[in-house]
């Protein structure tokens, strides 16, 4: 093993007497299967007078009845096309070009449509802007959304769009002369600002304000204050040598987030070198995770390491942390114009510092910023302030809930209800929806028509993709008709892109979604009043106060803001760090909980179970939260996911969590709070315990040093196994059971994952739920360990020492006795209360050459291909699993019930609006039957055929996976290596490739990169 060190992925496993650790190491599952429900209890058994004979031929009746069973899925008719559409193939997908823009995610797509239904969200290769992540993947499965409205709303009343109009024609006739605020999200789009400028010119008395439900106010306040321009500074972390980070997770949502792309490629280690990262925080981000240092440190001193690292004093800080500090001020300054700082602080100051710092930075684009958050802080409070004094009359809501995401949500709602006049334009009948006097049914976006501009001179549109399913019109086709104008929004978006276009044709940027272009156009930019721009609290960080805890508010990569609650393959979708899902949590560190006398603690079903407690700032209290206890966390902060505890219009079981923005005072992220621990336990669905490294040689991982100096024999061996009592390589063909195949005839697919690219955004897991129809199970399945994820991505922890040090002791180790035996020496060195090194791990089927799952099915259900795949036959599976218990990599799922059409798993495959998205490539798995990664084979034999039918071989990057083509930073390469042109071909003969558990001989087809940490201290 290269490094030689621990890794472990719950505190529970560095407890050496858990016994939930030794059973979950012995079982799969936890729980035994209750054959009592089967057989019937003891005493009716023994009266029987049943012969052993008959209950033979019973059983093997009822087990072959239960097998064609599971094998029969539903019949549904299909009614031929009477006249087929010229551009509708039956079984042939078309792809159209367009754009999220939400208010929240911002990002140029495709759009995979088969029969006329959107089924699959694609990166689109020709952006520059914006970033396809978790939830731009998932954003299909909310087209189908049953809860949707299918009509406008009059007085609580579906009514016609006539009947609508001429309603708030009256309304807004009523409320000439009053206050009245059209409250809108960030649209970043030039049509829809012209022609918010047009309507507010109409109607004088309408003020627009722009509200970003997550603010990054004091970001826009600092450049603007700069540059002059309200907007975010881009970042191309590919040309970084440096990057420091304080309290920013870039990595995430920060700003917007779609940073990982040009981050990992500086990551991947060449010619030697590549960047240093540290990272200073509170919370475990996905930033901290996979920096090469993280220092945990409070908000509070945040703002003083930030002032410290642009020529101020690091007195006051711990001892520690000053040191990292000056070391992180040496590296930046070595950097020269290749180092970035970069902030998440919500405070106007520390934005400007880091931006000052930045301005000769090559990293730092500020001649083209994002433009995809536009409000400000201080306007929307004095909104909020004008509807709880009464002097604001009026206000119209468009995409955004704020009765929902107010702070003071309960005041706010009472207010608010005291209107004069409600319109909420919403899709949804959401908090502010349900109190609204009128309600106009918007549609989703892939129903729309729109345009954008992400950042500066890049534009983009917006395409409807399916006509739309209900009732509903967009806000600018509203708009339009109440200002007069006799066109359609797709002319107005036309006529606006006069300029834009600049002598290219329409059509084909419709095709290519995107267009960089330094048209000058109507922004909402312009239109933020500068008087707010002063009010921006500089000290936002003043108002935490000693004796408290420093509360760090965030958004999960999952759920985001909120908007998609609604969104089932969102709420399952683990957490990266956490691993937990359907939940929010305060996070707190080991010491803090000790010292409250909050517990984790793993029962016997290998379930995780919190202390809940109530968390209190000022008059606020959100009761009976559920406490995790984050490795990592630092000492006097927690943290707290908002975008959760969503009721209006939410499915039952989708109604998670807390609602955090109780908590977002002042649109800080930031705040003081109290915890009070009270009676009562949580239940998580955490999956951290359900597969476990044991000790054995997964995660592979060098320093930069090592790397650079040694040959890989010494960072990346060969595995060894014993023949004739003769140590032999494992890859020697000495060293097979079988005869191998010859594999050089036709295509052979093998999946390279770099360790060092893979960031742990979960993007691939999503874009694998949607191609492949796997199911949802909901959170009390997961939490017995049936999560059906065909692709989940481990998270280890390891001991933050250095590689020498860990490597020097743990070869000491004299066996499993002593004071110094192996366990009592893992347990010192592997202490989690501080602050653990992150390794993320991606594991699906690896498909391998010598599949143990092969060879124990008696019904060759499971069998492999000429091309590397191991196929399943879900016809023949009978449900035996014994390929599961064979599988070392454990990555087979069983139905252990019908998800499909199933009121007890009410996700999305029991109405005919959900099941629209479903793949009809993928078959629909029925109960009893295993299933597991197919490697697409749907995908890579649609390529073949294609190129089959063109006549001409296939390129290299028409071979893909959904995992593949989803992932932004580049880790997952897929390909045929056959093809020894193939990125996949050169991948493989990379010296920092190796196999998973290559000892035990399967010869996989998807193969890892070792990580390569840059540790070196300046």
């Amino acid at each position: 093993m290269a490094s030689n060190k621990k890794y472990w992925k719950s505190v529970e496993e560095l407890n050496e007497n858990s016994t939930i650790v030794e059973t979950l190491q012995q079982n799969e599952f936890v729980t035994a299967i209750p054959t009592d429900e089967f057989l019937g209890d003891k005493e009716t058994l023994d009266a029987t007078s049943t012969t052993r004979r008959d209950f033979l031929k019973y059983v093997g009746f009822t087990t072959a009845a239960a097998s064609f069973a599971a094998c029969e899925g539903p019949v549904i008719k299909s009614i031929p096309y009477v006249v087929a559409p010229d551009e509708i193939v039956p079984g042939v997908p078309n792809m159209y070009a367009s754009t999220i823009a939400d208010g929240f995610d911002f990002a140029n797509i495709l759009v995979k449509t088969r029969e006329g239904r959107p089924i699959k969200i694609e990166r689109n290769d020709l952006s520059t802007s914006g970033g396809v992540n978790a939830r731009v993947h998932a954003s299909v499965l909310s087209l189908y959304d049953n809860r949707r409205l299918k009509a406008p709303l009059v007085g609580g009343e579906e009514v016609s769009w006539a009947d609508f109009d001429l309603a708030a024609a009256g309304k807004m006739n009523e409320m000439k002369g009053k206050d009245v605020v059209l409250l809108t999200q960030t649209f970043a789009s030039p049509s829809t600002s012209r022609l918010i400028k047009e309507f507010t010119t109409k109607f004088s008395n309408v003020r627009h304000v722009i509200y970003d439900t997550v603010s990054s106010s004091e970001a826009l306040d600092a450049f603007q204050s700069i540059y002059g321009t309200r907007a975010m500074a881009d970042y191309d972390f590919s040309k970084a040598e440096v990057i420091v980070s304080v309290g920013a997770d870039f990595l995430g949502d920060w700003q917007g987030g779609g940073f990982d792309a040009g981050y990992s490629k500086s990551r991947i280690p060449k010619n030697g070198k590549m960047s240093r990262h540290v990272q200073f925080e509170a919370n475990m981000t996905l930033s901290g995770a996979n920096a090469d240092k993280r220092v945990p440190v409070t908000p509070s001193q945040q703002l003083q390491v930030i002032k410290a690292l642009t020529g101020g004093s690091a007195s006051g800080l711990p001892e520690r942390v000053v040191a990292a500090v000056n070391s992180a001020k040496a590296q930046l300054l070595a950097a020269g114009n290749k180092a970035v700082l970069i902030t998440g602080l919500p405070s106007a100051e520390a934005q400007a510092m880091a931006l000052r710092a930045n301005a000769e930075s090559v990293v730092m684009d500020a001649e083209r910023p994002r433009l995809t958050r536009q409000g400000n802080s201080a306007e929307v409070a004095s909104v909020m302030q004008g509807v709880l004094n009464g002097t604001v009359k009026g206000m119209i809501t468009v995409g955004v809930d704020p009765v929902y995401s107010f702070p003071n949500s309960a005041k706010f709602a009472d207010a608010y209800s005291k209107l004069e006049m409600k319109l909420a334009f919403a899709s949804k009948k959401d908090a502010t929806a349900e109190l609204a006097d009128m309600v106009a049914a918007t549609p989703h976006y892939l129903e729309s028509w729109g345009d954008a501009q992400i950042k500066k001179g890049a534009f983009s549109l917006m395409q409807p993709t399916i006509r739309p399913l209900f009732s509903t019109r967009q806000f600018q086709d509203t708009l339009l008709q109440w200002t007069g104008n006799s066109k359609n929004y797709y002319d107005y978006i036309k006529d606006t892109w006069t300029d834009v276009l600049d002598g290219s044709s329409w059509n084909k940027v419709l095709q290519a979604g995107v267009l960089s272009s330094n048209a000058q156009v109507e922004s909402e930019a312009n239109s933020v009043s500068e008087e707010f721009v002063s009010k921006t609290s500089n000290g936002a960080l003043s108002t935490l106060q000693d004796g408290g805890l420093e509360l760090t508010l965030y958004t999960k990569t999952g759920l985001g803001d909120g908007q998609q609650a609604n969104n089932p393959w969102l709420q399952e979708m683990p957490d990266p760090i956490t691993r937990t899902s359907w939940d929010n949590y305060v996070t707190v560190s080991k010491a803090d909980a000790e010292a409250m006398g909050l517990e984790n603690v793993n029962v016997a079903t290998g379930g995780l179970n919190g202390s809940l407690v109530n968390v209190t700032m000022g008059d606020v209290v959100i009761e009976n939260v559920p406490v995790l206890i984050q490795p990592g966390q630092a000492k006097g902060s927690v943290g707290l996911a908002l975008g959760y505890g969503k009721t209006a219009s939410i499915q039952e079981e989708m109604q998670t969590g807390v609602n955090a923005y109780a908590l977002y005072k002042d649109f800080s992220a930031i705040q003081n709070v109290t915890l009070e621990k009270v009676e009562g336990e949580h239940e998580f669905a955490c999956v951290q315990l359900h597969n476990t490294m044991m000790g054995r040689d997964i995660i592979r991982e060098t320093s930069l040093e090592v790397f650079n100096t040694k040959t890989a024999r010494d960072w990346n061996p060969v595995p060894m196994v014993s023949k004739d009592h003769k140590e032999i390589p494992v890859t020697s063909p000495d060293a097979d059971l079988w005869t191998s195949f010859d594999r050089s005839i036709g295509h052979h697919f093998n999946l390279s994952i770099d360790l060092n690219a893979c960031t742990g955004c979960g993007a691939c897991v999503i874009a694998c739920h949607a191609e492949n129809n796997v199911p949802v199970v909901g959170k009390t399945e997961i939490r017995r360990s049936r999560d059906m994820h065909w692709l989940r991505i481990d998270r280890y922890y390891s001991s933050d020492e250095t590689f020498i040090d860990d490597k020097d002791k743990k070869e000491g180790f004299s066996g499993l006795s002593g004071d110094n035996g192996s366990l009592g020496g893992f347990g010192e060195l592997e202490d989690p209360s501080v602050n653990p090194q992150v390794a993320f791990q991606p594991v699906m089927c690896q498909h391998c050459n010598h599949a143990p799952c092969e060879t124990v099915c008696p019904v060759a259900a499971t069998t492999h291909s000429r091309q590397g795949q191991n196929h399943m036959a879900y016809n023949r599976c009978v449900g035996t699993r014994y390929c599961a218990n064979n599988c070392p990599y454990k990555v087979r799922r069983f139905n252990w019930f019908l998800y499909n059409e199933n009121d007890e798993f009410d996700y999305h495959m029991n109405n005919d609006v959900g099941r629209m998205v479903l793949n009809p490539d993928v078959n629909v798995r029925s109960r009893g039957v295993m299933e597991k990664c197919s490697m697409c084979i749907q995908k890579t034999q649609y390529s073949i055929l294609e190129a089959k039918r063109d006549g001409r071989p296939v390129k290299d990057s028409e071979f893909q996976t959904a995992c593949s083509s989803a992932c932004e930073s580049g880790a997952m390469v897929f390909g045929d290596i056959n093809d020894h042109d193939s990125e996949v071909y050169k991948e493989k003969k990379d010296e920092r490739m190796y196999h998973l558990l290559a000892a035990v001989g399967t010869k996989p087809n998807v193969f890892y990169k070792t990580k390569v940490r840059n540790s070196k201290e300046v």
